[in-house]
């Protein structure tokens, strides 16, 4: 998978097509990620001692990694992204198209 949690992504398929936001977290094993702004659903709370009135509350949740594409906030597109190496021999990834190094994700 080359997303990684903090790149921008604009999502290519479903519902929220069109939508861009940073990847907030990222499930390798099963290949899903999650957007923010994306896949909004509302889950119900029952009432707890901590929450006494319950309620039901909006948050993000894990769509496919299929259906987005990084997105270059410079070109105002979506990229295709390849694998690398730099001058120390540690994996990069390049822009398809330009052959730059992509930066982003969260070290």
């Amino acid at each position: 998978m080359k997303i990684k949690t903090g790149d921008t992504v604009i999502v290519k398929s479903g519902h929220y097509k069109g939508t861009t936001g940073e990847v907030k977290a990222v499930n390798r094993k099963t290949n899903k990620i999650i957007v923010e702004g994306v896949n909004i659903v509302k889950h119900a709370l029952k009432p707890t001692q901590a929450n006494p009135d319950g309620g039901i509350v909006e948050h993000e949740s894990a769509i496919d990694a299929s259906n987005v594409m990084l997105y270059d906030a410079k070109a105002k597109k979506a990229i295709k992204v390849k694998a690398g190496v730099d001058k120390n021999g540690k994996k990069i990834r390049i822009n398809a198209e330009t052959g730059k190094e992509v930066k982003g994700g969260k070290k």
